[in-house]
């Protein structure tokens, strides 16, 4: 693990002109260039294993999970968890000391992380992923653009705020060129890794993400990750809106307190190998009854978001899926926690909604799926603004439900944060950790903070 290094204090160039402008900016184009390649790579592989393990189409596993047999569930999830196992044991061996989580990285070691065993957890997830392991596919793309970014920051010889800003950007062109919403990823990268909206921070936020999405559209297809119809607004959605966004915010705080408890309990020892073998194969064997709760949670959101699955599953599943992810994280898996969120989000709302359409009928049942994943994901990362235009960028609309989306973030993570400050990718920083940030932040000036 590397430890905390000083180094000299190069500000972030706000023009050309500015002194060492050059060498920064070329570190921008390039780590926005080379986190978008990564990106397409590692979607293509991750399709590729789909297709292999699965035999589907390799972009849509449920379709494919719901059509092979019980022992094919049950087979592909155990070798996951064999894989996870073995490849998190070689990981360990590349570096000493633990790996180091990008927020953490950012805020303590002026983001330096180990390069190898990153790269190398970022591969593993993928595999576990396409396998069905319940985590999120957008942590790969964004460990590689951290990875990059520090690569380019010691070619660079830039100093460690200019790094701590380009690692920060480097995650949120992964997340831009992942899902295709470059201004999410900028934002992404801004609000919710570097805790900052600061002007000088914007321009290479949003030139990593920009370039990151336009370099992986050459492999990979530009259109919405979500296709929804255009919800109409009514007085009906306003009023559950601000009726559910309490309900919403303590959903969310419980989710960030299961992922703490599940980092800080990972296996250690032999039970690395043990662990996910287990958890892995019984999410398996669940799967035989339930195939929604494989994967990140992409189809299934979608299946939500038109409104297509009926109230038993979404029942079932409201408890199912983010427990499987939960355990899968605690027996080891590596992977994201976007998608998922946003899926438990989905669910929670869906639930909520079924019970507001008996009281005052009338609106779809995607509506309040799509409210509800924008609501999780708010108070979840802590970045109501970040998670607002992700989920236009998702779904491709504009204005047909932005009104009520920014209505249920704002008041979720307001009373998410009241209560705790956590998110999802400082769940692995100690108390002490977490104020030792917040005064970094308020020794920080002429920055407009954004507390978490």
């Amino acid at each position: 693990m590397p430890t905390p290094v000083a180094k000299n204090s190069g500000a972030i160039p706000t023009t050309l002109a500015s002194p060492g402008a050059l060498r920064f900016w070329l570190a921008v184009v390039l780590i926005g260039t080379s986190t978008g390649l990564a990106a397409a790579a590692l979607t293509r592989l991750l399709e590729v294993v789909q297709r292999i393990v699965w035999r589907g189409s390799g972009t849509n596993i449920l379709q494919a999970a719901s059509q092979a047999g019980a022992y094919r569930h049950i087979g592909v999830l155990l070798a996951a968890g064999v894989l996870t196992g073995v490849g998190q044991f070689i990981l360990k061996q590349l570096s000493s000391g633990n790996g180091i989580d990008t927020t953490a990285a950012i805020w303590f070691y002026a983001g330096r992380m180990p390069a190898l065993r990153t790269l190398g957890s970022a591969v593993l997830s993928i595999f576990a992923v396409g396998m069905g392991a319940s985590m999120g596919r957008e942590g790969a793309p964004k460990q590689a653009g951290a990875v990059f970014a520090n690569f380019f920051a010691d070619a660079e010889d830039l100093s460690d705020e200019q790094r701590r800003l380009l690692v920060a950007c480097g995650a949120g062109a992964g997340m831009g060129a992942a899902y295709g919403v470059p201004v999410g990823g900028a934002l992404f990268a801004l609000e919710v890794m570097r805790g900052k909206l600061a002007l000088r921070y914007v321009l290479p936020a949003l030139f990593a993400s920009l370039i990151a999405t336009a370099v992986s559209w050459v492999g990979l297809p530009d259109a919405r990750t979500y296709s929804i119809p255009s919800f109409p607004l009514s007085a009906s959605v306003i009023l559950w809106a601000i009726l559910a966004a309490p309900i919403f915010s303590l959903g969310a705080i419980l989710y960030v307190r299961l992922v703490r408890w599940a980092d800080k309990n990972k296996p250690h020892g032999w039970q690395r190998f043990i662990a996910p073998t287990v958890v892995l194969g019984v999410l398996g064997i669940v799967s035989v009854r339930y195939p929604q709760i494989l994967g990140n949670g992409k189809d299934l959101s979608q299946l939500l978001f038109a409104g297509q699955i009926g109230v038993r599953v979404v029942l079932a599943l409201l408890l199912l899926k983010p427990l499987a992810t939960i355990m899968c994280m605690r027996s080891g898996v590596p992977g994201g926690l976007f998608t998922p969120s946003l899926t438990f989000g989905a669910l929670l709302g869906a639930t909520l909604g079924h019970a507001w359409s008996a009281l005052w009928p009338g609106v779809p049942a995607g509506y309040f799926a799509l409210l509800g994943a924008g609501a999780v994901l708010s108070a979840t990362t802590q970045g109501p603004i970040s998670a607002v235009v992700l989920v236009m960028e998702l779904t491709g609309r504009d204005r047909s439900f932005i009104l009520p989306l920014m209505l249920i973030a704002a008041i979720s993570t307001l009373i998410s944060r009241s209560i705790d400050n956590r998110s999802i990718y400082d769940a692995r920083m100690s108390d002490e950790q977490i104020a030792a940030r917040q005064k970094l932040r308020e020794h920080e000036s002429g920055d407009i903070g954004i507390p978490q």
